[in-house]
């Protein structure tokens, strides 16, 4: 059988606006009237009229590309700053240092391994929004966890599931939430309360379905879902420890207190004193370089190593421009006021509550088609959020169906490369790992829309 490939997401993103421009030749032209309120631009939802077309044309796309990009430069600049600050601390060795060294910590001491590695992880995947950094610490997963008695998909969970639950409830993470609430015009990282709520809940969620299975497994090794994986990893010695366990120097120990110092420093100055992108990215600057010259790298090193994590960072600023492109066609084509309404229409005679569920199950099929939690967020706030206007949800309720839409499958889309990294790296097949995780995976979704509908009946608002 022929195997069904997934598009590039920018060939993807691209289509889109080909089909938005099309789209404006089809769809009639409309518009709300915008009115102004505590600040904020919002659409009178009683106000639609359909008005003269303005199809979109060949040139219109391509000139739609550079606008979208102009749009997005402050979102891109965020991403290139962050990028270029872990850049150097990674060049440090730091944080990987401090890892190995905390996990180490708490070998034999098994009922705490799992609780404490999901904090540690899930910690980090909210606030820096570690993901593609977990496939470093895939094989230190699976040392632990099978020196302890457990299997593979335990030293995978721990680390992945880990970092995975901590990037959907995303307390300050600024590549979902972060960019989500920008478009939103919300102040950066409020309603942190909620989510903070939501993290520990998920948190506890994955500890308990992590601990049960990994004590079924202790008390006999056949009850694992990689049994024969582990009998031939056995076998051929694959799980021999490191062949010298890696120092935690007082250079990378002062590093990982100025990484600490800094998100501290942040949340600070976010809570108390309204800090937006501008400052963010500056404590993100001022980190790096403090790290570089604790680390005592030349300032051409310190330079090398901003430019190599801002370039792991093109890719996602890249997908911003394009989903930003695609707006500018909807908008210049007239067309986006009528998708809204049209949406509104369906959905109207419905409560506010199920409009807030219906929201959250779009982003969850969307996240198919677009794995980027930036791009994802570029796509549909810009459409979401005039629409929650319309429904009476709330937009911070629509930036929480967003950002749990987009996060909790990525665990288990064959489309997530990372996903697909991680188990190459561990030798366990995506059909056991999907045996493994779809249980939780629902969980997941259910504490989601739990939480959904909890948030538009407290009226979950900026702060």
């Amino acid at each position: 059988m022929r195997q069904v490939r997934v598009p590039h997401t920018y060939v993807l993103l691209f289509s889109f606006i080909v089909i938005a421009a099309i789209m404006s030749w089809i769809v009639p032209a409309g518009a709300f009237e915008r009115t102004m309120v505590d600040g904020r631009e919002v659409i009178d939802p009683s106000s639609f009229s359909y008005v003269e077309r303005n199809p979109q044309g060949i040139f219109d796309i391509l000139k739609a590309l550079p606008t979208g990009f102009e749009r997005s430069q402050h979102i891109s600049y965020f991403l290139f700053v962050v990028g270029g600050a872990f850049g150097v601390i990674n060049q440090t060795g730091a944080i990987e240092a401090a890892l190995s060294r905390i996990v180490r910590a708490l070998k034999g001491k098994e009922a705490l391994v799992i609780p404490i590695v999901l904090l540690i992880m899930g910690i980090a995947g909210s606030t820096i929004g570690l993901s593609e950094e977990t496939i470093l610490f895939i094989a230190l997963g699976v040392t632990l966890a099978r020196g302890i008695g457990y299997d593979a998909l335990v030293g995978v969970g721990m680390i992945g599931l880990g970092a995975g639950l901590g990037f959907t409830a995303g307390f300050m993470n600024p590549f979902s939430v972060g960019v989500a609430q920008s478009i939103a015009d919300l102040p950066l990282f409020s309603g942190m309360g909620l989510r903070l709520i939501l993290f520990v809940v998920v948190w506890l969620a994955t500890t308990i379905y992590l601990s049960r299975y990994a004590k079924r497994v202790k008390a006999d090794p056949s009850q694992s879902i990689v049994y024969e994986e582990e009998k031939a990893a056995r076998a051929n010695k694959k799980d021999q420890k490191q062949k010298e366990e890696q120092p935690f120097t007082l250079q990378q120990k002062i590093i990982s207190a100025i990484f600490a110092l800094s998100f501290v420093l942040i949340a600070i100055g976010v809570i108390r004193f309204g800090w937006y992108i501008q400052e963010i990215g500056a404590v993100f600057i001022g980190m790096g370089i403090l790290s570089g010259f604790v680390a005592k790298m030349r300032p051409g090193k310190i330079a090398d190593g901003f430019i190599e994590g801002a370039k792991d960072m093109v890719y996602a600023a890249l997908i911003v421009g394009l989903a930003q492109s695609l707006i500018v066609i909807l908008e210049d084509g007239m067309i986006i006021d009528t998708i809204i309404n049209g949406m509104s229409n369906a959905i109207s005679s419905l409560p506010s509550v199920l409009s807030a569920v219906g929201i959250y199950i779009v982003q969850i099929i969307i996240n198919f088609f677009i794995s980027s939690g930036s791009g994802q967020a570029a796509v549909t706030m810009p459409i979401t959020v005039p629409l929650a206007d319309a429904l009476g949800v709330t937009r911070q309720t629509a930036v929480l169906c967003y950002q749990l839409g987009n996060g909790f499958l990525d665990s288990i889309m064959p489309m997530s490369g990372i996903l697909m990294a991680q188990l190459a790296i561990a030798d366990i097949p995506y059909s056991k790992w999907v045996k493994f995780s779809m249980p939780l995976m629902v969980i997941w979704l259910l504490i989601g829309l739990i939480f959904v509908i909890a948030a538009q009946l407290i009226g979950y608002g900026p702060f």
